[in-house]
C-alpha cells in the first residue's frame, strides 16, 4: 500500500471518493507506531520454551559445559598418572630442593604453591591431603594454615561455577519443577543453606569433591557456598597443616606422619560437636515446625 500525504492516487480517483485512503502525515505516525507495537508484543509473548530453547544455540550449550568436561577429563587422567607425583614420597624425595627455593624465593614459593593447591582441587587431582601437609611442611602452620585454606576455597569455587555453568542450573530448575520429595530435599537445603553446607564441610566422611559438586546442582548460591567452605576447612587444616609442620621431625627419623590423628577423640570429637552446633538451627526450625 502507497501513503500520500494530501494527495489522491489514480486508482482513488478511478473507484470514487469512498473508497479514497488520505492518510496524513500524523496519521502515519501513529499506524506505524502500533505496527511496531504489535511486532514488540509478538516477540514478548513468545513461548518461553523457543527462546530459551537449549537447542537454538547450541554452541553456547557446549561453551557452558566446556569447563566441567575438561574438569572431568583431566582428574580421569591425573588419577592414572599424577598418583606418584602427588604422593607423601614425592614430598620426600623433594623436601630440601623445596625448602631451598622457599628460602630464596618466598613469594614466588608462596604463589606457586597456592596456584599449585588450587589446580588440584579444582580438577579433583589426587594428592589435595599431601598438599595441605606440604603447606605445614613449607610455611609453618602459619601462614601455612591460610595458603591452606585460601587455595583449597578458591578451587572449590572454581569446580563449583563450573559444575553450575555446564549442569547445574539447569537440573536445578529440573529438580523445581518435578516436584516430589527431592524438590522438598532441594527446598529444605535452600532453606538452610548455611547450616547444611557447613556441616557437610565439617563431617569428615564427606568427599571434599562431593560437597563441592551436590551445592551446584542444588541451586546454592555462590556467595553461601564460598562462606561455609572457607569457614568449614580451617578445623581439619589447622589439624593437617599442623601434621605438616613436624614433617621435618619425620623425615629426620625416615618415618611416614600419622594421618590417623584425624580419628583421634580428641580431633574427631570436637569437629562433631562444631557439626552439630552448625546443624542446631536446622533441629531449631524443623521443631518450630511441628509446634505450628
Amino acid at each position: 500500500m502507497r501513503f500520500f500525504e494530501g494527495e489522491q492516487t489514480s486508482e482513488c480517483f478511478n473507484s470514487g471518493p469512498e473508497r479514497c485512503n488520505i492518510i496524513t502525515a500524523d496519521q502515519r505516525r501513529v499506524i506505524t507506531l502500533a505496527a511496531r507495537g504489535l511486532c514488540a508484543h509478538g516477540r514478548a509473548n513468545e513461548p518461553e520454551s523457543h527462546v530459551n530453547d537449549p537447542t537454538a544455540r547450541p554452541a553456547s550449550v557446549w561453551v557452558r559445559r566446556l569447563p566441567i568436561l575438561v574438569i572431568v577429563a583431566v582428574a580421569i587422567i591425573g588419577f592414572f598418572t599424577l598418583r606418584q607425583h602427588l604422593s607423601f614420597d614425592a614430598l620426600a624425595e623433594h623436601r630440601e630442593s623445596l625448602i631451598a627455593f622457599r628460602d630464596s624465593h618466598y613469594f614466588w614459593a608462596s604463589l606457586g604453591f597456592i596456584g599449585a593447591y588450587i589446580l588440584i582441587v579444582a580438577f579433583s587431582l589426587p594428592g589435595a591431603t599431601v598438599a595441605t601437609l606440604t603447606g605445614g611442611f613449607m610455611f609453618g602452620l602459619f601462614p601455612g594454615v591460610v595458603y591452606n585454606v585460601t587455595a583449597a576455597t578458591l578451587g572449590a569455587i572454581g569446580i563449583f561455577l563450573a559444575a553450575r555453568s555446564g549442569f547445574g542450573a539447569r537440573f536445578a530448575d529440573g529438580l523445581k519443577s518435578r516436584g516430589g520429595g527431592v524438590a522438598k530435599l532441594q527446598k529444605g537445603l535452600q532453606e538452610n543453606e548455611f547450616s547444611v553446607l557447613l556441616t557437610m564441610r565439617l563431617i569428615p566422611v564427606v568427599p571434599f569433591f562431593v560437597a563441592n559438586l551436590v551445592p551446584a546442582f542444588m541451586g546454592v548460591r555462590l556467595s553461601r557456598f564460598a562462606l561455609t567452605t572457607a569457614l568449614g576447612i580451617i578445623p581439619g587444616a589447622l589439624v593437617f597443616t599442623s601434621v605438616g609442620a613436624g614433617l621435618g621431625k619425620v623425615f629426620a627419623r625416615e618415618e611416614r606422619p600419622d594421618l590417623s590423628i584425624v580419628w583421634s577423640p580428641q580431633v574427631l570429637l570436637p569437629l562433631l560437636g562444631l557439626a552439630a552446633l552448625s546443624a542446631l538451627p536446622i533441629v531449631i526450625k524443623a521443631i518450630r515446625k511441628k509446634d505450628i
